[in-house]
């Protein structure tokens, strides 16, 4: 082997320079490759709160949420609409019952009977809710009135008159029915028969009391009527006797 080749140092070979000692690091051979330079950008995202990984974005989005906001239109405090109708205004609901007063009120489901062109009867229902005695404050006079559930539509409404009689229902112990002469639920006098089904025996036992109780106080009531009818057309025919003889007579 020649001399010359002897000479020349091997890359292997190289030293360092003295005092000085030799320090590689993972972080200097990364950078060799830009591995180090990505790294402290990814930080320096993170550092800054970029979720999305990306500031531009957020940067983005920032500049168009503040445009948002300015192109939105500014309140104006000086439109004003006047309500065509006021809630303030309250409206009186005439029931009719303003001159009554309760004495009575059950819940119960009511019947009708009806029957076909054949002839053929059956009962039906004419509605649920409470059934009430109301009494005329002035005359005294007692009715039953009746009113479906939400709707508030009457579905009974006539007095118990002297007359009509009360009896039990051969299918049911807590179940009573009647015949009315005239009943006005449906605005004319008509005569229909009825009969009406209670919770239980008990509440049975009290309805009757109740109807009964109000028939007796209009017996008193419609005969005194019918005696101040009798008398004022007595008196009437008196009169018009009188005219007719003094007719007579001139």
């Amino acid at each position: 082997m020649s001399s010359t080749e002897n000479t020349e140092p091997k890359v292997g070979e190289t030293k360092p320079a003295e005092g000085t000692e030799s320090k590689i690091t993972s972080s200097s051979v990364f950078s060799m490759f830009g591995g180090g330079a990505k790294k402290e950008k990814k930080d320096e995202d993170e550092d800054r709160g970029d979720v999305s990984g990306s500031a531009k974005a957020q940067r983005e989005a920032a500049a168009a949420a503040k445009g948002d906001e300015d192109d939105a239109a500014p309140d104006s405090e000086d439109v004003h609409f006047e309500p065509v109708v006021k809630l303030t205004e309250k409206v009186k609901t005439v029931t009719h019952e303003e001159s009554e007063e309760e004495i009575f009120n059950m819940r119960c489901k009511m019947f009708k009977f009806t029957q076909d062109a054949d002839g053929k009867g059956e009962w039906k229902e004419r509605g649920t809710g409470p059934l009430r005695l109301l009494k005329h404050k002035e005359n005294g006079k007692i009715r039953l009135v009746m009113r479906r559930d939400k709707t508030l539509k009457v579905c009974a409404n006539h007095y118990i008159t002297p007359d009509m009689t009360i009896a039990p229902m051969s299918t049911s112990d807590r179940a009573w029915l009647w015949n009315v002469g005239a009943d006005v639920s449906e605005g004319e006098p008509e005569a229909i028969t009825v009969s009406v089904r209670v919770a239980n025996a008990e509440n049975a036992q009290l309805f009757k009391e109740a109807w009964l109780n109000a028939q007796k106080e209009n017996e008193a009531l419609f005969a005194a009527q019918a005696k101040d009818e009798e008398s004022k057309k007595e008196e009437s025919e008196s009169k018009t006797e009188e005219k007719k003889e003094e007719a007579a007579s001139s």
